[in-house]
Order: C-alpha cells, then structure tokens, then sequence
C-alpha cells in the first residue's frame, strides 16, 4: 500500500481535503486560469504551433499532474524556454505549419514524457545535477534574449526566421522593408501596457484601496486586458485587412485524442533534444516546487516529480499538446493566490476546457503582435545579466561555464548552448578536483586542532609532515597527491614520518588506491614511514578489501592528535 501511495499522491492528500481547501483551490485556480488563456496561446505561437495547441498542452498535463505530482503549488503547462526549445528540435525535422510539424511535437513530447517517467521509476533524478546553477542561470538568460528577438518580427509584422541571434537578427533587418506600421503601434502599446501592469498596477490599486486580493487578480488579468483591447480594436477598424496578422480561426473543442509518430527516423531525430527538454524542464520544475513547499513545510520527492512531469508530458502527447513543465510565473501567482492541493491545478484545467469550447470563436482577431508583446514581457523577467558580474567576483570558473552558455547558446543555438554548459561544467569539475587542495597543517598551541601552517600560527615537528587532504581521491588527481608527496620528501631531509590526515576523503578509488601504495613504497625506500588519520568508516572498509593497510610502512590513527603525541619528537 506504501509503493501505491508513493506513485499516487493523490491518494495522499485528496483524504484530507476540505471545505476550506476547496474554496482556497477554487480561487486560485481562476486567478491562474485568467492568466493561462493568453499565456498558453503565445507560447504556442512560440513553439510554432496553432493558438489551439497551448490550451490543449495546459489541460490533460495539468490534470495529470495533480494525480502524480508532490508539489500543491506547482502549475504545469508550456513555458518560454521549453516552447523556444520544442521550435528548435521540431524546426530541424518539419516544416512549420504542416501536419508532420504536429506531430514531431506530439512525439517530442512522448519521448519526454517516457525520459522522465524512466527516470522517476528508476530514482535517476541525480542526472540532473550535472545541470549546474549558474549553466541554468547563463541559459535561461541566453534563451530570455532569444525569445524576445524571435518575437520582434511579429511586433514588426514581418517575415523573418532564424534559430540563433545573428540568424534572427539578419532575417529581421533584411525584411524591415516589409514593416507594417499599424502592427508596430499595437505592439508597441501592448508591450508598454504590459510593462507598466506588471510594475505598477498593482501599487496604484493598493493606494487606492482595492483589497489586496482583488488587486493581484486585476494585474494577472493585465494581459487579458490587452488581448481584449487589441482584439476589439482590430475587429472594429477591420486592420486585418490593411496587414496586421491575426490569430484566426481557433477550433471550438476539447482537446483531440492524438497519437505521436514512432517512426525511427523521427525518433532518432528527436530523441536527445527530448532528454535536454526534459531535464531542463525538471530542473526548473523542482527548483520553483522545493522553493514554494518550504515556505508551507510541505515535502517534495524529485522522484516522484519526475514521474508526474512524465506523465503530464504523455498526457501532452496524447491530447495535441507539446512538451510541458512546471513553470515559474504561473506557481507563484497560484501559491500566492492561495493554492492548497493539486486539486488547484484541476480546477483551473476545467476553466481552459471551458475557454477551448465556448472562448475561442473571440479571439479570432487577436494580432499576434499582441500574443508577442506578452511573451516579450515574460521573458525579459528571466533575463539576469547580473549573472556574469556575480560568477566573476565569486568564481573564474564558475564564470567561464556561464559565459560560454550564454555565448553558445546565442550564437549556436539553445541545444549547442545546453550541452555546452554541461560540457563546460563537467570538465571545469574535473580540472577543479584533479588539483584538490591539500593543505600541510600544525598543531593550534594549548588544543588538540590542527591547521594550515600557511594561516595559522601552529606547532610544528621537522621530522613531521601531516598533510591534510580536502578531496575524496579518485583517479583524476590521484597522480596529484602522489607528486606532492613526492616534492615533498626530498632525499637529504629531516622528515621521518608523513602523515595524511583523511577527515575530508570520503572515497578512494581504485586508482587512488594504486597510487597510496606507489608513494607507501616510495617512502618506505627512504626510510619515512607513512601513516593515516582521520580515516572515515566507509573508507576504512574500503581499504580493508585490499593489501593496502598490511603493507602499510606506519600506523592508521584514529585522530590526527593521536599521531602528533605518537610521531611528534
């Protein structure tokens, strides 16, 4: 019964709900439902799919994960960066507008979703570690600047296309002929609307005394303002005919049942943007759902979450959608709007299933420059250039990583970018821990501490080293360790004993292993002897599977004190 409830949280709180949470659920999911229609349409726009298909990726997903999921604020649905991505991966496959683009995002959004739902069963959830913070930080900034110029060709009304900024760039300037100035004024005045919402609304209907909730749910329901604004504009002044681009014809339906393509070539085709979909999607997810549970004291299983992402995602794939997750804008207002349970998140995809049957003929003449100035807006919140000035001050490395993700990403593309920042950071691990810090340490006069002799005034023994190393030794700096040691016993030198204090190794590897014994033979020879402390549990077994400790030339101690009194003259 454990295991069940473990893959069903539902099971979990659905016992415990109440009045007072249905009435708390219900409230948030109409604050995030008014949010969501205008949002899941541009973001479509962004993947380069139909209106339609946003809607349909914020229905079944949502309803999916409140089943799977462990957060109770998390809302699931299409984001900019995973849109921006889907665009990317589909764009190589299919041409935009045609069937075979649908369905290379149904697909994309299956393989993400059976990725997830892999690693989930699995408890693989660890991979996404290799994600470092400041490479989501330098890529979320990159694909931030990449949306909001891929959405100025709309705020133009031009063509123009492009997967990286200098082709974007170049597109747009080579099509400025064709700017339609009509298109500009109402992106323009839709982006600046937008703006000024999103800052200032809601502290003038404060100052004026508009309740507190009242007032969050007028500046979340800005953009629908704007869509409302713009789409009667167009509709009465008949600007559809003098070029702006509109919406359209959006069908009057809840999602379709769909069926992805499984075809090998696609599938090849798709199958590593999925898994760079999918664990980007889950690092963002859980970031924002371990940030919104703590402040209630709930608890999340990365786990578990990766399983309710997967399933959301089959969920997408199934029902017209493209891959989603758990976005960060639409979590907090259903935090803050008073969101108890998952069960928020149903309610609120009943509300778009209603908007999909009996809203959608009114959207008809919404410009597309609209939908853009609201992506625009969304974005440039994710942009942190600041980024690059705190990893400088903090960490060289840490600064290279960020840097060359943004840079790549830009230049290359947002799949280049990603994979580029894992590369970067995992390789800038690697150099960082193959040249661990060992530090040479003495004894604190009138304690039994021991610190580096470089910082500290400590005791010291000439016929004593005790080197203490700050890094678990594996076969990337295990050669390390073993030239220091070398450097530092000299033939002709007073040193007797060399002891190496391992209260910061929590593993040796094999390699590592090789090379303790090169240097216990290396010592031996020169008549030092070699000795241990500090040695943690799990290493200590360790060594005991080898001949290691019985060819040791000196003594295991159990303290690096324990060593001073025992070799210290």
């Amino acid at each position: 019964m454990q295991s069940f409830l473990r893959y069903l949280p539902i099971l979990d709180w659905g016992r415990q709900y109440d009045r007072a949470a249905l009435s708390n659920d219900l409230i948030a999911a109409v604050i995030v439902t008014i949010m969501l229609i205008p949002q899941s349409l541009a973001y479509a726009l962004l993947a380069g799919l139909p209106p339609e298909a946003g809607i349909y990726a914020s229905i079944a997903p949502i309803i999916l994960y409140a089943m799977f999921g462990t957060s109770r604020a998390l809302a699931v649905g299409p984001v900019a960066v995973v849109s921006l991505l889907t665009a990317s991966a589909v764009g190589q496959v299919a041409q935009q507008g045609t069937a075979g683009y649908a369905v290379a995002a149904l697909t994309l959004a299956f393989l993400s979703g059976g990725f997830l739902v892999l690693l989930g069963v699995f408890r693989l959830g660890f991979l996404a570690n290799f994600l470092s913070h400041p490479v989501i930080a330098g890529f979320i900034t990159a694909s931030g600047i990449l949306i909001a110029t891929s959405q100025l060709k709309h705020i133009l009304g031009v063509t123009a296309h492009g997967h990286t900024l200098p082709e974007m760039l170049g597109s747009i300037l080579a099509h400025l002929d064709q700017t339609n100035w009509i298109t500009v004024i109402i992106g323009v005045l839709a982006t600046g609307f937008l703006f000024w919402v999103r800052k200032n609304l809601k502290p003038t209907l404060l100052r004026v005394g508009v309740p507190p909730l009242l007032a969050a749910v007028l500046t979340k329901a800005g953009p629908v303002a704007a869509v409302v604004a713009t789409t009667v504009a167009v509709w009465a002044m008949g600007l559809a005919g003098r070029g702006v681009k509109i919406v359209g014809e959006v069908p009057q339906s809840l999602p379709p049942l769909t069926m992805p393509g499984f075809s090998p070539d696609l599938v090849s085709a798709l199958l590593v943007p999925a898994i760079l979909i999918s664990i980007i999607g889950f690092v963002e997810s859980i970031s924002v759902a371990q940030t919104l549970a703590a402040k209630k004291r709930h608890r999340i299983d990365p786990d578990q979450e990766l399983i309710g992402l997967g399933a959301a995602n089959l969920g997408a794939a199934f029902t017209g959608g493209y891959p989603v997750t758990g976005g960060f804008a639409r979590s907090v207002v259903n935090f803050d709007a008073g969101a108890e349970t998952p069960a928020a998140g149903a309610y609120t995809a009943i509300g778009l299933a209603f908007a999909a049957v009996f809203l959608t003929p009114l959207v008809h003449f919404l410009p597309k420059a609209t939908l853009a100035a609201t992506i625009i807006v969304a974005v440039l919140s994710l942009v942190d250039v600041s980024i690059l000035k705190k990893t400088w001050g903090y960490s060289r490395a840490d600064f290279i990583a960020v840097a060359a993700t943004i840079v790549l990403t830009l230049l290359l593309g947002v799949e280049v970018g990603v994979a580029s920042g894992v590369a970067t950071s995992i390789l800038l691990h690697l150099y960082k821990t193959s040249r661990p810090h060992v530090a040479e340490v003495g004894l604190v006069p009138g304690t039994q501490h021991f610190r580096n002799i470089l910082r500290h005034k400590v005791e010291t023994d000439p016929a004593l080293v005790t080197l203490r190393v700050d890094e678990s030794l594996y076969f990337v700096n295990a050669r390390f360790l073993e030239d220091l040691t070398q450097s530092r016993v000299t033939e002709g030198c007073e040193i007797r004993n060399v002891v190496l204090m391992f209260s910061a190794v929590n593993e040796v590897d094999y390699s590592a292993l090789e090379s303790l014994e090169a240097i216990n033979h290396r010592l031996r020879d020169m008549g030092v002897g070699l000795h241990l402390s500090e040695v943690k549990g799990p290493v200590m077994d360790r060594l005991k599977t080898s001949h290691f400790l019985d060819q040791l030339n000196g003594q295991v101690f159990l303290s690096q004190y324990d060593a001073w009194k025992t070799l210290a003259a």
